[in-house]
């Protein structure tokens, strides 16, 4: 390989390795990896290609060791978290409402039940058999109830 050749295949390597795609490493982010990522010694990477083991460990420190892919990987994991958080506030709401509404009902059953038993209680009024309009009728005319039919 060329010296051409070489720098190339440091430059691909070093991308790779940046965007968490290794083929021949590791995948970590340091000179031997980085190495045998470009397939070539370490050797030429620390003595002959020196800016380019530079420049490595300059866009290192940049991105505090962490490739592309880990960070958009954070980047989902942060939304995600979110995401989730959201869908417990989303649930409390829910179980607030639903023991809310369990209290109304238990509320309701017990006023029903009062009144159920009170109308036992209560003498029946002739006008309270039925709210059937021609029943009333009916009750309150005298009619026989042997004549009475639905009209």
């Amino acid at each position: 390989m060329t010296d051409d050749d070489d720098r190339r295949a440091i430059t691909a390597a070093m991308q790779r390795l940046f965007a968490g795609t290794p083929l021949r490493s590791s995948g970590k982010l340091d000179i031997v990896s980085l190495a045998q990522e470009a397939g070539v010694k370490r050797n030429k990477l620390t003595h002959k290609h020196t800016d380019l083991k530079d420049l490595f460990y300059a866009q290192k420190r940049t991105r505090d060791g962490v490739p592309d892919n880990e960070i958009k990987l954070r980047e989902q994991i942060t939304a995600l978290q979110k995401s989730n958080q959201s869908l417990r506030d989303e649930r409390d709401r829910y179980r607030l409402t639903s023991e809310t509404f369990a209290r109304a009902l238990h509320v309701l059953t017990i006023e029903n039940d009062n009144f159920r038993r009170d109308s036992r209680n209560q003498t029946p009024h002739p006008s309270s058999h039925s709210d059937h309009p021609r029943l009333v009728e009916h009750l309150e005319s005298g009619t026989s109830h042997q004549t009475w039919r639905l009209r």
